[in-house]
């Protein structure tokens, strides 16, 4: 596989390539014309004195441009363009969020909230292209997106999980208060979802799209879009099939574009469809799309009738009806009809695919996040990487697919997903679908493997097949890096599917290793984390929903560890205590003694990390029964020393001892003499606590000993050091020096004892 270049510029019309976007403003689109009249207006409204201000208030948020279109026409392109042009404005951050998933789902609000919080927390830290949310954001954060100094609320920064206890629509209000942010919201199906977003900060701007107007937003006019004027939709035409064709027949070009309404969408569909056809009069194309029926290609699915009075559920728990919506959930979002002007330029462009390509565009709905590659359309449509590269190619020349932000990325346009949806169910035998997603699935695992093998630099990856290799660490890294918004969609969808658990789970197991090959930066200040730990969360959450499904103890319990370790990494120990004892429960109904030894021993260290030691204590000697019964010496050991070091720290001198020099017989028995010889040190450090400085000395000899057999040179200076605090508790300065001083001479210049 040759790794992908650098992501070039994203153009206005490449959507992108996940579920919670936070990124930076896309480049222009190359296919925007006209729209002077409405830019001329949302200008206007930017300035425009908000009804607070009428009313002799202070504007309490941001001012809030609404710009509403039929699918296809245009309101995303406008937006970004105008976001664009007043983006020096707002130095403290642009960015572009998606609020409507590929299912045509609205995204919830707590989700956007967190994708922009980790953007903003990302800041100076981010680059082109890179990743910065557990979810998704391809595209590159402003340089100003962070607070100099300022660590955003609820450890947005690399929390590897949501914590219940932090609402992050309130942490995204505390952290854009008095800052001047722009925001392009695409697709915001209801006000509710806009509400909790908006900056608490007068000097910002917002600017949504939608479908139609958003009553629930205050002092908001919305910029309603229409088609293109017949001179924008002539030069968008020339765009395509040149000017000189447009030049020799003008009056044929105006009927066709006033044929589509000056429809963009339309315009381009017709555009590309006559660009593959230089032989056709623009006459005779626009008969034949005047002649096209603007009726959807496939029946629409009725609607499911309501039922009967007398079939209605019983009042549920609560007192409501089973049948009726939660009245704090939002309507389910649906996307609006296709305009006819769009469906009969999609039915000209559609018709004249060869039956292969035509199968493989409708099997594009199946992609994860809405995210195509070559391996993704050769795995869902059964046919070679190379042939399913240049599919995708000429399907984009044609106006069916948009570009991506990197190169070999593409995605269906929201406005032909549905029909695309409708055609595929009603082409596609069920049981073909399935198989596609299986074989997209099991192709994402080989290359997850593979990827993995690369970054961790593991014997036999040139072993691999070609067409699942890649070059080197970085492509991998590339690779992983702007696919894994689409890769963390496809854990979700095939969880959430329920007929593929084997390949969720092997894709799911996949995923999580190919994340944890790569090398984690430090973050300055704080100790060095393992890589992306909200989606690790997120998927061990994934793995745990399969597990409890299945009925999988083992797998339920390896879910719950995972998870509580997470908990443990973010500092949220009471959390973390709750999974390990769940975990405890699935472990003991697996009869799994190796993990039950593992929790009981993490629930100890939670209980180290609240400092409550005589539960930690406890614990601890719970998890030495359990391996002592098991006969693991490594184990014993450190269990050993851990309650050795909590005695100590109690005053409990006697019991600590025992346990110290416990913990230096079995390493005895291992043949551990560096490990011995620490045990015997600290045994040493405990006789000296508890006034025995004489038995304190003879342990330390024991320790020197078994350190020069061991032949650490820094060990044994640890071990003179600590012999040297006996002598001198003994009286005796002369010999204490000269332990040092021997100490000394085994350390070369910059070294410091073993401990």
């Amino acid at each position: 596989m040759v790794p992908p270049p650098a992501p070039a510029p994203v153009p206005a019309d490449a959507e992108p390539v996940g579920t919670v976007v936070a990124r930076e403003l896309p480049g222009p689109a190359p296919y925007f014309v006209g729209r002077e009249r409405e830019l001329a207006q949302l200008r206007a409204e930017i300035g425009r004195p908000g009804l607070a201000v009428v009313g002799g208030k202070q504007p309490d948020r941001g001012r809030v441009l609404l710009v509403v279109g039929r699918p296809g026409a245009g309101r995303t392109e406008l937006a970004i363009t105008l976001a664009r042009e007043v983006a020096p404005a707002y130095p403290d951050g642009q960015f572009f969020l998606r609020l409507t998933g590929t299912d045509g789902d609205p995204v919830a609000p707590a989700d956007t909230a967190r994708a922009l919080l980790r953007v903003l927390a990302a800041g100076r830290r981010a680059v082109p292209g890179q990743s910065v949310s557990g979810h998704v954001a391809p595209g590159h954060v402003a340089p100003g997106g962070a607070v100099p100094g300022q660590a955003l609320p609820g450890g947005a920064e690399d929390a590897p999980g949501p914590d219940p206890a932090v609402d992050p629509v309130a942490a995204l209000r505390e952290a854009t208060a008095g800052r001047r942010l722009l925001l392009v919201l695409d697709d915001v199906p209801h006000a509710d979802q806009l509400a909790g977003l908006l900056p608490e900060s007068p000097g910002s701007l917002v600017v949504a799209t939608a479908d139609g107007p958003l009553s629930g937003v205050p002092d908001v006019r919305p910029c309603t879009l229409g088609g293109l004027d017949t001179p924008a939709a002539l030069a968008l035409l020339a765009r395509t099939i040149g000017g000189t064709r447009v030049t020799n027949d003008p009056r044929a070009a105006e009927t066709l574009v006033q044929e589509l309404s000056g429809h963009p969408t339309a315009v381009r569909l017709a555009a590309a469809w006559l660009a593959a056809q230089p032989r056709m009069p623009l006459s005779e194309a626009a008969v034949h799309l005047h002649a096209t029926p603007d009726s959807p290609l496939t029946p629409a699915p009725p609607a499911p009738a309501a039922p009967p009075a007398s079939a209605a559920g019983p009042a549920d728990a609560k007192g409501v009806a089973a049948d009726a919506p939660a009245a704090e959930q939002p309507p389910p979002a649906r996307r609006p009809a296709a305009p006819g002007e769009l469906l009969r330029a999609f039915r000209a462009a559609y018709g004249t695919l060869p039956p292969a390509v035509a199968r493989l565009l409708r099997s594009l709905v199946l992609a994860p996040a809405g995210s195509v590659d070559a391996h993704v359309a050769s795995a869902l449509a059964g046919c070679a990487v190379d042939v399913a590269e240049r599919a995708l190619s000429d399907l984009a020349d044609s106006a069916l697919l948009l570009r991506g932000p990197a190169d070999g990325l593409y995605r269906v346009p929201g406005c032909l997903e549905p029909l695309l949806r409708a055609l595929l169910a009603a082409t596609d035998r069920p049981q073909d679908i399935t198989l596609a997603r299986a074989r997209m699935l099991e192709r994402t695992v080989r290359l997850l493997e593979s990827c993995r093998v690369t970054l961790a630099r593991e014997a036999g990856a040139d072993a691999l097949p070609g067409t699942v290799r890649f070059a080197s660490p970085a492509a991998a890294a590339e690779w992983l890096r702007t696919r894994r918004p689409a890769l963390m969609a496809a854990a979700r969808a095939a969880v959430a599917d329920g007929e593929l658990d084997t390949l969720a789970r092997r894709l799911i197991t996949a995923l999580v290793r190919a994340v944890l090959a790569q090398p984690a930066p430090p973050a300055a200040g704080r100790p060095r984390r393992l890589p992306a730990g909200a989606d690790r969360y997120e998927l061990h959450t994934l793995a745990l929903t399969v597990a409890e499904r299945r009925h999988l103890p083992h797998e339920k319990a390896a879910a719950l560890i995972n998870l509580a370790d997470l908990d443990v990494e973010a500092g949220r120990t009471d959390r973390a205590v709750t999974a390990y004892r769940k975990a405890l429960e699935a472990a003991r109904a697996a009869d799994d003694t190796g993990a039950e030894g593992r929790v009981l021993e993490a629930i100890g260290a939670c209980y180290l990390e609240q400092r409550d030691l005589s539960r930690a204590c406890d614990w601890f000697g719970r998890a030495l029964a359990l391996r002592q019964g098991r006969g693991e010496l490594v184990d014993q050991a450190r269990l050993h020393a851990r309650i050795g070091a909590v005695l100590t720290y109690l005053g409990s001198h006697g019991p600590a001892l025992r346990e110290w020099r416990a913990a230096a017989g079995v390493h005895r028995r291992l043949g551990d003499l560096s490990s011995q010889a620490r045990a015997l040190a600290e045994a040493a450090r405990v006789q000296e606590y508890a006034g025995l400085p004489e038995d304190a000395m003879r342990t330390c000899r024991d320790a020197l000993y078994y350190a020069r057999q061991a032949g650490e040179r820094r060990l044994e200076a640890a071990v003179l050091m600590r012999l040297a605090e006996a002598l001198q508790r003994l009286g005796d300065s002369g010999g204490a020096d000269l332990q040092r001083a021997a100490a000394g001479r085994l350390l070369q210049a910059g070294e410091s004892p073993a401990f």
